[in-house]
Parts: structure tokens; C-alpha cells; sequence
């Protein structure tokens, strides 16, 4: 990943490629449901990992200081 990543961006370019499955692959309104609410949940794990604070981890003692 990079620093000018937009999830936003990528949320909107992945919604509309499930649009367009939906459409040209015919796919009911519960299997488009379905797929958007997992879209929705990897959108906010995304989220939550690029709010996250950059920890250094623990050097080969398992101490952090």
C-alpha cells in the first residue's frame, strides 16, 4: 500500500464491479446484498488498518523498550 492510497476510491471501483457482475452475470438481489455487505466489512477492516498507529514491534527480548 501506498501513502496516497483512497479508500474511498477503492470502495466506489469495487462497488462498481459488483455492480456490473450483477448485471452481466445476472445475479439475484440477495447474492448482490450479499456481496456488498462483505465489501462493506473488508472496506472497514481496510479502514481500521490504515487508521492504526505504525508500532515498531518487539526486538528479539520481546521487550518493547
Amino acid at each position: 500500500m501506498t501513502y496516497n492510497f483512497d479508500p474511498d476510491r477503492w470502495y466506489d471501483n469495487e462497488r462498481g464491479f459488483l455492480e456490473e457482475r450483477r448485471r452481466s452475470e445476472g445475479w439475484s438481489q440477495a447474492r448482490f446484498e450479499a456481496a456488498l455487505e462483505n465489501l462493506d466489512r473488508r472496506y472497514e477492516q481496510l479502514v481500521g488498518r490504515l487508521d492504526g498507529t505504525y508500532q515498531i514491534p518487539a526486538g528479539p527480548g520481546g521487550s518493547e523498550d
